[in-house]
């Protein structure tokens, strides 16, 4: 489970790991639908940071993000992401195999 240390009125740590990853895929696999342009999002641009990293809040792609959290961290102005890089791999590759039917409802 992801774990969100605030570390003062500002500022707050966030930890994932594998598992939240999962969690994410599985909330976007069962709204594809709703979370149509974030996984086409997560999927188009995770490439250009090497699979290791994503900046969700560039591409307004935070809901799944957010949702798995449990808290908003736009509440805070600086927040920190510790993930080892199988939680991206395993994002990446969630939201590959959900890539073609969420194109199919984006363009909807």
């Amino acid at each position: 489970m992801a774990r969100v240390d605030i570390l003062d009125e500002k500022t707050i740590k966030i930890t994932v790991g594998l598992e939240d990853a999962v969690s994410m895929v599985r909330e976007a696999s069962l709204g594809i639908g709703e979370y149509a342009s974030e996984i086409v999002t997560i999927y188009e641009k995770m490439p250009e940071f090497h699979y290791t990293y994503f900046c969700f809040y560039a591409y307004d792609s935070a809901r799944l993000f957010e949702r798995m959290l449990g808290v908003d961290p736009k509440m805070y102005t600086s927040f920190s992401l510790d993930a080892p890089d199988s939680f991206f791999y395993s994002l990446y590759g969630g939201m590959a195999g959900l890539y073609e039917e969420a194109k199919r409802r984006e363009t909807k």
